[in-house]
């Protein structure tokens, strides 16, 4: 890995260099960003891959529903529809993306939209007869044409920011300095024990500026599996032989919990937001078929059954996740309100 980095190094010298002459522009004025008069906060990582702004948007959707209307607003990825969409009880993964789907069918009070152009996105939102009181910007953090109101910037436990390197040589899209637009810096996908003493020496390595906060966050599975009929308590799992089927980018989390709870499991991985085929899901019934014990069951992730098993077989379950905040949750929650809170709610 070390030689394959040093390869690619001068590649990421130059993505670096044309990534940091364009945030220039941004910070110097050659460039505009537009501050939207409907308060924003921005989701989004410096790292690819997967660092937990689902259950993240989930967080804020949950903490804000009850007192302003809310839209998120995404650029629905890997879907096959163009420009601004509405999310609707018609709405597929093709159209709208895998996540925007999931959002919609949890949450039936807010608005779902999805915009590659987050701008243009936010000018369709605003025209609505009934617009939105707070847009969550989901995965928007490098998207530097709307200057959100409030950014929060997730990065994970097992695979740190400040330890990474600039693509291609490492998984960054910019450079750690973009660290410092965020107002709040979270630290995702913990350890349940993880010490004072330990997120200390992590909020160190980050080196926060003196107007940042630092949060430290955990995946939170529920007590049960479920589908479209019942669900299973996690007790009981081990009684089953399951067939795990994943299309996220990190399923160690997820593998590590069964173990815990003394799952005996099957693996089939598939890549990051795959699109499930005919053929994909015949082989997943075959090798299901193929296990040998009368209770079994197929397990999958929340955003793949939205996306691809939500009308399969019954045998098919998910585990639903959230985020926790492993220590100062009611601060973090107070720093977002009183960014929000001047805001008199539409009737």
């Amino acid at each position: 890995m070390k030689t394959l980095r040093k390869i690619l190094l001068p590649f990421s010298l130059l993505y670096g260099g044309i990534i940091d002459l364009r945030n220039w522009a941004y910070n110097n004025g050659f460039l505009t960003s537009t501050l939207f008069k409907t308060p924003t906060i921005v989701v989004g990582n410096l790292n690819m891959g997967g660092t937990g702004k689902s259950p993240q948007i989930e967080y804020l959707i949950r903490l804000l529903e009850n007192n302003y209307r809310i839209a998120v607003l995404s650029r629905g990825y890997k879907r096959k529809s163009k420009g601004f969409q509405l999310a609707n009880q018609n709405s597929s993964s093709w159209e709208i993306g895998d996540e925007p789907l999931q959002f919609y069918k949890k949450f039936s009070n807010i608005i779902i939209a999805v915009d590659s152009d987050r701008t243009q996105g936010i000018q369709e939102l605003e025209r609505m007869k009934n617009p939105p009181d707070i847009i969550l910007l989901d995965d928007a953090f490098q998207h530097r044409k709307v200057k959100g109101g409030f950014n929060i910037l997730l990065t994970t436990f097992g695979d740190l920011y400040i330890d990474d390197y600039i693509l291609p040589a490492g998984n960054l899209r910019e450079r750690r300095r973009g660290a410092k637009r965020a107002q709040i810096i979270i630290v995702t996908k913990c350890p349940n024990n993880l010490s004072k003493v330990k997120q200390n020496k992590i909020e160190q390595k980050l080196r926060l500026e003196s107007d940042q906060t630092i949060y430290f966050s955990i995946i939170q599975y529920e007590n049960f599996v479920i589908n479209a009929v019942e669900n299973i308590a996690i007790e009981k799992l081990p009684n089953y032989k399951v067939l795990l089927v994943t299309g996220i980018s990190n399923c160690d989390p997820l593998i590590q919990f069964l173990v815990n709870n003394n799952v005996s499991y099957e693996h089939m991985k598939f890549a990051d937001h795959h699109d499930f085929t005919l053929s994909d899901k015949q082989k997943i019934y075959d090798n299901f078929d193929s296990v040998e014990s009368e209770n079994k069951i197929i397990l999958t992730t929340e955003k793949d059954y939205v996306r691809d098993f939500s009308m399969s077989k019954n045998q098919i379950y998910y585990l639903p996740i959230k985020t926790r905040f492993l220590n100062n949750e009611e601060e973090f929650n107070k720093q977002v309100l009183n960014n929000v809170r001047p805001i008199t709610r539409n009737s």
